[in-house]
């Protein structure tokens, strides 16, 4: 049976109806909006006696869910600028490198444009799509194929996409392609950040920079490296969020010593050698936090071991 309302979703092992719903909706008590196949809500007996590989059906977009302003919350100029921090932290420039392309040796691929798109985790087979979706005729468009079968296997291999790097170096001159980044990244990760942001009840444009960038590095996967699970652990150590009373830095501050303690011990042990070089990031977004730069003003000068830019 597939689902008459929403995205299908199979139960595994240990999870409940309110962890999905934190996960997936950012709001555990949002567990009574989904549904099963047939349309029909959860009883609270049927919520306690999940079964592995049960399916079940979450919403798109519930009305519940605070909707975010066409920005996400940040103004043109706060975008821009959160946009150049974690550029400078992806390709060390506050200019987006849309012809990006490498495998850097973290379990992922090739990491690639102005995101850090990944060939083993399946945005940088959107990009492709949504790139040929616009132009056909495009240089990346014959490893289609190939992109969905390492995305569907979350495979790092490379050895079948001879060219890849060069093709992608060649579809960047193109505007359409440039624009299909830009989309997807709006798509995937500023208005799901956004989404959280508003459900976790944050309004400095901080918080949400913060939140946008740790989408793009690690992810709104169920996994324990991703984004839910990062806040849920916040949520944890503070007793709540900003929504439920939590002061907005304090909840801010101990986000970021979370997704740093990430950085450096992830689960997943193939990025391990990677993020933990790149834990400056956070020790970046903390110094704006006592700076007290909430509203993300420009200038903004990062300075790390690693990294020295300054966002106008």
């Amino acid at each position: 049976m597939s689902c008459q309302i929403g995205s299908s979703y199979k139960i595994k092992s240990g999870d409940t109806l309110f962890d999905i719903a934190e996960r997936k909706l950012g709001d555990g008590d949002r567990w009574r909006e989904i549904m099963n196949p047939n349309g029909t809500a959860f009883t609270e007996e049927e919520a306690n006696n999940l079964e592995t590989g049960q399916e079940i059906c979450i919403p798109n977009g519930s009305p519940s869910t605070p909707p975010s302003t066409s920005s996400g919350g940040l103004t043109a100029d706060q975008k821009r600028r959160a946009e150049q921090f974690t550029s400078i932290f992806e390709n060390d420039t506050i200019e987006l490198q849309y012809d990006y392309v490498e495998d850097i040796g973290d379990g992922r691929g090739f990491t690639c444009g102005r995101a850090g798109f990944t060939t083993a985790t399946g945005d940088a087979l959107e990009v492709v799509q949504t790139y040929t979706n616009k132009k056909s005729d495009n240089p990346l468009a014959k490893y289609l194929s190939t992109l969905k079968r390492l995305a569907d296997d979350e495979d790092d291999d490379t050895s079948d996409l001879d060219g890849f790097e060069n093709a992608w170096k060649k579809a960047a001159k193109d505007s359409a392609f440039r624009d299909a980044q830009n989309e997807v990244v709006d798509q995937l990760y500023y208005q799901p950040s956004a989404n959280r942001a508003d459900a976790a009840g944050l309004k400095f444009a901080l918080s949400r920079a913060v939140l946008y960038d740790t989408i793009i590095q690690h992810g709104e996967g169920d996994d324990p490296d991703g984004l839910p699970a990062l806040m849920k652990r916040t949520k944890q150590k503070v007793g709540g969020t900003p929504k439920t009373g939590v002061d907005e830095k304090e909840w801010l501050k101990v986000f970021l010593k979370v997704r740093r303690d990430d950085l450096e011990n992830p689960d997943n042990q193939d990025t391990q050698e990677e993020w933990s070089q790149s834990v400056d990031r956070c020790d970046a977004f903390l110094e704006l936090l006592k700076s007290g730069n909430l509203d993300l003003h420009g200038p903004i000068h990062v300075h790390t071991p690693n990294h020295d830019a300054t966002i106008p």
